[in-house]
């Protein structure tokens, strides 16, 4: 039996493609991030994360909670950041147990510079392949998953 076998042929055309051009995309993002910025993708989203929140800081596990890395690996990944300057780690004062990763303002500025180039190469790589349409039918596909 083919794994096929288990999809009807849309199924299979609709999750071979996003499978296929998720980890495609996700390679190109990553050694294009890395060469123009110096960040992996997984940096970008938090540098992401945290300039969009209101503060400007988030708590780690919440960092976490919405990535795909472990507590562990988010944390490391905060002491990465922190090493080049971008975040700092302020101690949870609420609680004492955990932390917040704050975005320096050296951080900001990198993000927007890397922000612009960043767009700029989605929009070339994946966005311009569809139409204003097409976007939003896409949106509101992922808006249907509950994830």
């Amino acid at each position: 039996m083919l794994v096929d076998d288990f999809f009807s042929p849309s199924e299979a055309a609709a999750w071979g493609g996003y499978v296929s051009s998720h980890g495609r995309l996700n390679k190109l993002i990553e050694e294009n991030l890395r060469r123009t910025a110096g960040l992996s993708h997984a940096e970008y989203e938090v540098l992401m994360r945290l300039f969009r929140s209101d503060e400007g800081r988030l708590r780690i596990q919440a960092l976490a909670a919405d990535s795909v890395l472990t507590h562990s690996g988010t944390s490391r990944l905060v002491d990465r950041l922190e090493g080049a300057g971008l975040v700092e780690r302020i101690e949870a004062t609420e609680d004492r147990r955990g932390a917040y990763a704050s975005i320096t303002a050296h951080g900001r500025k990198h993000f927007e510079a890397t922000a612009r180039k960043h767009h700029t190469f989605v929009r070339k790589l994946f966005l311009q392949n569809f139409t204003e349409g097409e976007l939003q039918t896409m949106a509101s596909f992922w808006d249907r998953l509950d994830l």
